[in-house]
């Protein structure tokens, strides 16, 4: 019990706060707005981190990839199997959460008001001419915005290239990178520590404002997410396993997959995951090289919970902000915005999650303001994000034995 109590202490008091201030907000109404800003305080922090965290995060893991001597076959169908079960996920997620209005606020002035949404005057520009807006800035200074994200991340990506292109001259600049990310990570283990009280402020202020349909949405994004997790867990995993090897497949993954199940409810994190869920896959016939190969890499780079997790994120903000998905355009945005967040960041050993939301809203051009309210999402599905990100990596660990062995390569135990 103390250990589960361990696992989950932060998502606890997280989610303490988050009910006392909901209550706060229903029992005082327009009066609990006096405690806006302590929510406030912690937004700032959260987005003074976000630019080192993100230039650290992501250079410092480029710059010490070492080569691994991997089949190319493996990790080429690996990555293959990756991408087209995380867009699974997307669609999965979309359809699920699309025709249910997870909060409906009337009152577009008091959204103005909270959020400080104005009208800007926008110059019209083609395609290539966004991209390229998108991708880079003309000055320097203006990668340390939030507003050019993805600017930023380019140029860290090209700096962690650099830097491990350099070699044995770049060790200097490859630890600091390291030791950056370190500081980072510690920077936003701090900020943690008052997220109970500035989530649970900010939630006071937005249930006073806009009254307990807030709180209702949250509730319903936590009801809906652990129904889809569910379901998608015993029908597509299922799937893919009979995809893979037919009965035989079926029969061994679901005979060896619940103590990493377990493992992964238990203790809330995929990292800590990994050696049993090796083990488990080991045990359901794959073989050792793909088995290793594909758990290692999909705890970076594969994560179903959380790609579903990013459309339910996206909708809650749709609701919210009355945005209008009518057209395939808008709707592709939603997929496409989701899946980005998700691949793009999942690699990032610290602080992936706050750099994925804050994508979101960049990408989607909803107010940086909104943040809590994503961070509030992924604290009330954190459990089941993280179950379904765990047991996808093994359901995936066989379709890739089926690729490279062929039909005939699961070697499963008889004991």
């Amino acid at each position: 019990m103390k250990k589960l109590f361990k696992s989950y202490k932060g998502t606890i008091l997280l989610l303490l706060g988050v009910l006392i201030g909901a209550i706060c907000g229903i029992v005082f109404q327009s009066d609990a707005v006096v405690v806006k800003p302590l929510g406030d305080l912690f937004l700032n922090l959260l987005l003074i981190s976000i630019v080192p965290l993100i230039f650290f995060s992501i250079s410092s893991s480029i710059a010490k990839m070492k080569e691994k001597k991997r089949l190319s076959k493996i990790l080429i169908s690996t990555f293959v199997i990756f991408l087209i079960t995380s867009i699974v996920a997307v669609v999965v997620g979309f359809v699920a959460i699309k025709p249910i209005n997870l909060v409906d606020v009337q009152d577009n002035e008091i959204i103005g008001s909270l959020f400080s949404t104005t009208e800007e005057e926008t110059v019209e520009l083609n395609l290539l001419e966004r991209t390229v807006e998108a991708l880079s800035t003309d000055e320097f200074v203006n990668l340390f915005s939030t507003e050019h994200l993805i600017a930023l991340i380019v140029v860290s990506m090209l700096f962690g290239i650099a830097v491990n292109k350099t070699g044995e001259k770049g060790k200097i600049m490859t630890d600091f990178l390291d030791s950056g990310s370190e500081v980072m990570y510690k920077f936003v283990e701090i900020i943690s520590y008052y997220a109970p009280i500035g989530l649970g402020c900010y939630m006071a202020s937005l249930v006073g404002t806009l009254g307990e349909t807030i709180a209702v949405g949250f509730l319903k994004v936590t009801i809906v997410y652990f129904l889809v997790s569910i379901l998608f867990m015993f029908v597509f995993y299922t799937l893919y396993a009979y995809l893979s090897f037919g009965k035989l497949g079926v029969k061994a993954y679901w005979k060896n997959i619940l103590p990493p199940a377990f493992t992964s409810l238990g203790t809330c994190s995929s990292a800590a995951c990994v050696p049993v869920n090796i083990k488990a896959t080991k045990k359901m016939g794959v073989p050792s090289d793909i088995a290793e190969a594909t758990i290692s890499l999909g705890t970076s780079f594969h994560k179903d919970g959380s790609a579903i997790g990013s459309v339910f994120k996206i909708m809650f903000l749709v609701c919210f902000f009355g945005t209008s998905l009518n057209s395939f355009w808008s709707i592709g945005q939603v997929l496409g915005v989701s899946l980005i967040a998700t691949l793009l960041v999942t690699a990032v050993p610290i602080g992936g999650g706050t750099i994925s939301e804050m994508l979101i809203l960049t990408l989607m051009g909803y107010p940086v303001a909104a943040l809590p309210i994503l961070t509030i999402i992924a604290t009330v599905i954190d459990a089941p994000a993280t179950l379904l990100n765990v047991v996808g990596d093994s359901s995936c660990a066989l379709m890739v034995t089926r690729v490279v062995e062929g039909r005939q390569g699961l070697k499963v135990k008889k004991n």
